[in-house]
């Protein structure tokens, strides 16, 4: 038999991923063990309304932490609340007992404050988007000897800066 391969019109996108991505993990777990793929958000929030402002989206598995959003509201910007959202993400990492993280970041967005919290370039792609470069970017969170200590003191209860 000869599989067909086709560019299908997207109208159940998770169907389709799902018709790939469960194979694969099942695949993977084989080989490296479990996954064990856990959300993460560490959320800005206004302390009257509680409406989200902004915040962090990730996730760990493979015992690493993935961070795949940031956001600080510009108005809310060089106060401290990024480095909050990543220590309270990658406390929560540890006690999942992630090894590491990782993220990605674009040559106009925030490289330079995620090395100053200990992230190093492991990886660039060159004009993506064009003009641009996505560097990607990784951290020890824990040694043999156990967890790293962090750069950014922060605190669940310390309220959003209003």
């Amino acid at each position: 038999m000869t599989p067909l391969i086709v560019i299908p019109e997207v109208s159940d996108a998770q169907q389709m991923r799902d018709a790939v991505s469960v194979p694969l993990r099942q695949f993977n777990e084989h080989r490296a063990g479990p996954v064990n793929p856990q959300p993460l958000a560490v959320m800005l929030m206004h302390p009257e309304t509680e409406a989200v402002l902004g915040g962090l989206w990730g996730d760990t598995g493979f015992m690493q932490l993935h961070v795949g959003q940031l956001f600080v509201p510009e108005h809310l910007r060089g106060r401290g609340h990024g480095s909050q959202l990543m220590t309270l993400a990658e406390q929560e990492a540890r006690r999942r007992r992630c090894v590491g993280a990782w993220l990605d970041t674009f040559s106009f967005q925030a490289r330079g404050f995620y090395e100053k919290l200990g992230y190093a370039v492991f990886g660039t792609i060159d004009d993506f988007p064009p003009g641009h470069s996505r560097f990607f970017m990784k951290k020890r969170l824990m040694s043999s000897a156990g967890p790293l200590r962090p750069t950014v003191e922060a605190s669940n209860t310390t309220p959003a800066g209003f």
